[in-house]
């Protein structure tokens, strides 16, 4: 049996987020330790609807998670780099086998999966650079589909804890009012 192309036909349409989920959304990414009381007040919910509302939004998959930053340095990670791996071809088998190999290594940190040169970029946290090197050799350029790969260290990480919200445009500004020319009696 073929598979299907499109997979998106088979999830759910997402329910739409409401003023004050949206707001919940935004107050967690900003303090994921803020306690359930402090959410509350913060988007004029009793506790209790608060803490239904997050459950739900949790079910939903809309909050997938919390987590904390915590130094590498800390674990004996003293080197970070991207791999950028190129498939011999972008297939569904290629790309899932790839993938779900990426995944199970214990340096790699995040995978992504892009359009462009490359099929993939990996980012992984090591050792040092002979870790790097064999990591490379040995799981990412052994594997009979992938081509090509490209390393890149990362001198350092800068992110934003939060997502934007496109949900509502924002407003346009209005066109400047036009004026009229007035004639002076002659």
């Amino acid at each position: 049996m073929a598979k299907e192309s499109n997979r998106m036909r088979k999830e759910p349409a997402r329910q739409p987020l409401d003023r004050i989920d949206r707001a919940l959304v935004a107050a967690v990414q900003q303090d994921v330790r803020r306690s359930n009381k402090e959410l509350a007040a913060r988007v004029g919910l009793s506790p209790s609807a608060c803490l239904e509302r997050m459950r739900r939004l949790r079910a939903r998959g809309v909050i997938r998670g919390a987590w904390a930053e915590v130094d590498p340095r800390a674990l004996g990670i003293d080197l970070e780099a991207m791999i950028a791996v190129t498939l011999r071809q972008h297939v569904r088998d290629d790309v899932e086998s790839f993938r779900a190999h990426a995944l199970a290594l214990p340096e790699v940190v995040a995978v992504h999966h892009v359009a462009g040169q490359v099929d993939f970029l990996v980012q992984v946290a090591v050792r040092d650079s002979r870790h790097l090197r064999d990591l490379a050799l040995d799981e990412f350029s052994a594997r009979a589909e992938v081509a090509r790969i490209e390393t890149s260290i990362i001198f350092a990480t800068t992110w934003s804890p939060r997502l934007p919200d496109y949900l509502d445009p924002p407003p346009t500004a209005a066109p400047p009012p036009r004026r009229r020319r007035r004639t002076l009696p002659a």
